[in-house]
C-alpha cells in the first residue's frame, strides 16, 4: 500500500498495527488529528524508517505511529 491513503484505511490495516508510518502531504482535521496523505514508508523500527527517508531525500514527512487495536473488551490500562 504505496500513494495516497486515508488515515482510516491505515489503523484499520493490521498491516501497520503497531508500526510507523511516513506520510508525506498529511493533511490534518480541525483537531490536528491526521486524515489522509501519500503513504512513503513504514517500519517497526523508527531509526530505520528515518534513514531510509532521509537517503530518499524525503524531508518533509510526517511521521506517525499507528497503534495495535486492542479488542472491545480489553479496555486500555491508564498508567
Amino acid at each position: 500500500m504505496v500513494g495516497s491513503v486515508k488515515w482510516s484505511e491505515l489503523i484499520a490495516s493490521e498491516e501497520f498495527h503497531g508500526r510507523w508510518v511516513a506520510l508525506d502531504q498529511c493533511r490534518y482535521d480541525a483537531a490536528a488529528k491526521p486524515v489522509e496523505g501519500t503513504l512513503i514508508d513504514a517500519d517497526d523500527d523508527l531509526v530505520a524508517l528515518c534513514n531510509r527517508i532521509r537517503s530518499s531525500g524525503s524531508h518533509n514527512c510526517a511521521i506517525l505511529f499507528i497503534e495495535e487495536r486492542l479488542p472491545p473488551s480489553q479496555p486500555r490500562a491508564l498508567h
